[in-house]
C-alpha cells in the first residue's frame, strides 16, 4: 500500500514565539518539558546519585550552625565551668568533620552534574542535526538557514550553560532552603516564624522578577536569532551585496538588530539590578528583626546565645539561596525559551515520509511514468494540474519552457523531494513512496545549477555518493565529464582541499565536478536542473561528449535553456503552465512551426 503523507505538524519555531496566545503557550512549555523528561530519562540512575550527594553536601552546610549552637551553649560552659575539654574537641571535630564532607560531597555532585549536562547536550545536538537531515526538502526551501544555525548555536549554548552550572546551582540551593528552614524549625520555632514572615514578600518579589524576566528572555533569544540570521545571510549573499553596493543599507539594518539585541539585554539586566537588592534589603531586615527579637528574648532568659548565633546564621544562608536562585532564573529563562525553539524543531514532521513496507528496488531499469500527476506547493496555485508522462528506461529527454512552467517541479517530484499531491510516480511500475529512501536515492540522482562542494579533498567530493570508490574509478568518472585536466593542474591534484588556497574552483569547475559526482554514483535516472548553467561555451563542448557517453542506456532528464545541451537528448518536451504542449526528437520539433522551432531559431539568431 502507498504511504499517504501526513499532516505536517507547524511547529512553534517562529521567532516571535513570545506573541503567543496562552493556550499555545502551554502547549509549547508542555511540549519542550516532554523534550527534556526525554533527555534526561536515561540518566536517571546517575541523577539519583547526583540527588544523594546534594542531599549530602546540604547536610554537611545545615550541620554548621546547629554546632555552633551546641558549641556555645555546652561545650564552653564545660570548659569553663569544669575544665572539661572534651565537649568542646568533639563539637569542633564533628563541624570539621560535616564541613568535609559536604565539600567533597558538593564536588562529587558538580562533577555527577557535569556528566549528565554534558551527556543530555550530546544526544540533543545529535538530535537536532539528524533531524535538519531528516526533514524533507520543503522544511529548507521555507525555513531559513540562520535560523536553523541559530537552533545549533545560541540556542544549544543557552542550554548547555544551563545545565553546566545554573541547575546544579539551582536544586543545591533549593535543597539547602528546604534544609535550613527545617533547621531551623527544630532548634527555634519563634526565629522561624520571623523567617517565614519576611518569606511572603520575599516570595513576591521573586514572582514579580519570574513573570517578567520569561518576557525579556524570550525578548532576548529572539532578537539573538534575529542578529544571526541577518549576519548568516549577509555572509552568503555577499557577492549580492557587494555587487549592488548594498554594504550601507546591510550594515544599517545589522545595526538596528544589534541595537534590539543591546536594548533586550539591557531590559534584563535591569531587572536584576531590581530584583537583587530587593532580595538583599529584605534578608538584612529579616536579620536585624531576627537579631533584635532574639536579644531581647536572651535578656529575658528565654533564649540561649547560642541558639541565637545559629539562627542567625540559619536566616543569613536562607536567603542566600533565594539570591542565587534569582541568578541562575537568568539562564533559565534564557534557556527555556531556547528549549521551545529546540522542541518546535523537533516537533517537525516530514511532508515526504518513509514507506513503512518498501518494495525492494536493487536493481533499477530507470522506467518512469507520471501518472495523472497534480501538484502545488502548500496551498499556494496548482503547478502541474494533469501531467500524465512516460519516459522509457535509456531514454533522455530534454524539459525547456519559459520560466515557472513546471520543470523544475517535474525534476523534484521524480527525485522524491516533493509527493504528488495527486497521482503517482513510478519508477519500473513501482510507486516512489512505497521504494525506502535508500533505494531510491541509489536509483535516481539529481544534479542542480548550485554545485556545492564540502570540506575536503577533491577525491573525497568526487567519491560522495561512492565513498568506497577506487582511485581508477575516480578518475575515470572525472576524466569522462572533462574534469581530469583541470583537477592534476591543481596543486595536489585529487588531494586538493577545495577550500583551501590553491584548491578553489571556478563555478564551470564545480559543474564539473558535480557531474563527476553523480556519474560516479552511477545511477539509473540522472536528473539535471540547469546543470550546464555555469559552464561557459569551450566548458559546455567539452561536457557535451562526456554527456553523451555517459548518459547512454541511462534515462536522463534535462532541464535546460541552452538549446545546445537539449540537442543530445532523444526527446524534447516543451512544457507551459505545467502542462507538456509539445513532444517529438529535437529534429522533429525544429523542423515544425512550434515553440520548440520558435526557441531555436532566436537561439541560432543569437549565435550570428
Amino acid at each position: 500500500m502507498t504511504a499517504t503523507p501526513p499532516r505536517r505538524v507547524t511547529a512553534t519555531t517562529n521567532e516571535d514565539d513570545f506573541n503567543l496566545g496562552r493556550d499555545e503557550s502551554r502547549a509549547v512549555r508542555r511540549r519542550s518539558l516532554r523534550l527534556l523528561g526525554n533527555l534526561l530519562a536515561p540518566h536517571k540512575k546517575p541523577l539519583l546519585v547526583a540527588v544523594l550527594l546534594v542531599v549530602t553536601s546540604t547536610v554537611g552546610q545545615v550541620a554548621g550552625p546547629a554546632l555552633v549552637a551546641v558549641t556555645i551553649d555546652q561545650a564552653i560552659p564545660a570548659l569553663l565551668d569544669r575544665g572539661d575539654a572534651g565537649p568542646l574537641a568533639t563539637f569542633g571535630a564533628l563541624y570539621i568533620v560535616a564541613a568535609v564532607a559536604g565539600g567533597l560531597a558538593a564536588g562529587a555532585y558538580i562533577r555527577q552534574a557535569a556528566r549528565i549536562a554534558q551527556g543530555v547536550m550530546l544526544d540533543l545536538r545529535r538530535r537536532v542535526f539528524r533531524q535538519t537531515q531528516r526533514l524533507s526538502l520543503e522544511f529548507h526551501e521555507t525555513y531559513t538557514s540562520g535560523r536553523v544555525i541559530s537552533r545549533q548555536t545560541s540556542d544549544m549554548e543557552a542550554l548547555r550553560e544551563l545545565l553546566d552550572g545554573g541547575l546544579t546551582g539551582v536544586v543545591s540551593s533549593m535543597f539547602l532552603m528546604v534544609f535550613v528552614a527545617g533547621s531551623l524549625v527544630i532548634l527555634d520555632w519563634r526565629s522561624a516564624l520571623v523567617l517565614a514572615a519576611a518569606f511572603v514578600p520575599a516570595l513576591i518579589l521573586t514572582r514579580w522578577f519570574q513573570k517578567r524576566s520569561q518576557v525579556f528572555y524570550r525578548e532576548q533569544r529572539t532578537a539573538s536569532a534575529r542578529l544571526i540570521v541577518k549576519f548568516v545571510e549577509t555572509m552568503t549573499g555577499m557577492r549580492a551585496v557587494q555587487a549592488f553596493r548594498r554594504e550601507s543599507t546591510t550594515e544599517r539594518d545589522f545595526g538596528a538588530l544589534s541595537d534590539a539585541y543591546r536594548e533586550a539585554n539591557l531590559k534584563t539586566f535591569g531587572l536584576n539590578g531590581r530584583y537583587q537588592p530587593g532580595l538583599l534589603l529584605i534578608g538584612n531586615v529579616t536579620v536585624t528583626a531576627a537579631l533584635a527579637i532574639g536579644a531581647w528574648r536572651v535578656l529575658e532568659g528565654g533564649m540561649e546565645v547560642g541558639v541565637l548565633a545559629a539562627a542567625l546564621l540559619y536566616i543569613k544562608r536562607f536567603f542566600m539561596p533565594i539570591q542565587q536562585i534569582g541568578m541562575f532564573y537568568n539562564a533559565f529563562q534564557s534557556a527555556a525559551a531556547a528549549l521551545e525553539k529546540v522542541s518546535g524543531l523537533l516537533a517537525e514532521e516530514p511532508t515526504v515520509v518513509e514507506p513503512q513496507r518498501p518494495e525492494a528496488l536493487p536493481h533499477a531499469r530507470g522506467d518512469l511514468r507520471l501518472d495523472h500527476v497534480r501538484f502545488a506547493y502548500g496551498d499556494g496555485p496548482v503547478v502541474l494540474p494533469d501531467l500524465d508522462l512516460h519516459i522509457p528506461a535509456g531514454q533522455t529527454i530534454a524539459l525547456v519552457g519559459t520560466t515557472g512552467a513546471g520543470k523544475s517541479t517535474l525534476a523534484k517530484l521524480v527525485t522524491r523531494f516533493y509527493d504528488a499531491s495527486e497521482g503517482r510516480v513510478l519508477l519500473d511500475g513501482i510507486d516512489i513512496r512505497d521504494i525506502s529512501t535508500q533505494d531510491l536515492r541509489r536509483a535516481v540522482v539529481m544534479v542542480t545549477q548550485e554545485a556545492y562542494l564540502f570540506s575536503g579533498s577533491v577525491r573525497e567530493n568526487i567519491a560522495l555518493g561512492r565513498p568506497d570508490a577506487s582511485q581508477e574509478d575516480i578518475e575515470a568518472a572525472a576524466r569522462a565529464v572533462g574534469a581530469h585536466e583541470f583537477i592534476m593542474r591543481m596543486p595536489d591534484g585529487y588531494d586538493t582541499d577545495v577550500n583551501k588556497r590553491g584548491g578553489r574552483v571556478s563555478a564551470g569547475q564545480r559543474q564539473l565536478l558535480s557531474f563527476a559526482r553523480a556519474f560516479l554514483a552511477d545511477p539509473a535516472v540522472l536528473v539535471l536542473d540547469e546543470a550546464t548553467s555555469s559552464l561557459d561555451i569551450p566548458g559546455e563542448r567539452l561536457v557535451q561528449h562526456g554527456l553523451q557517453t555517459l548518459l547512454a542506456d541511462r534515462t536522463a532528464i534535462i532541464i535546460a535553456h541552452r538549446l545546445s545541451t537539449v540537442a543530445i537528448a532523444d526527446r524534447v518536451l516543451v512544457m507551459a503552465h505545467g502542462r507538456v504542449v509539445e513532444d517529438g526528437s529535437p529534429d522533429e520539433l525544429i523542423a515544425g512551426d512550434g515553440r520548440f522551432a520558435a526557441l531555436h531559431a532566436a537561439w541560432q539568431d543569437s549565435l550570428v
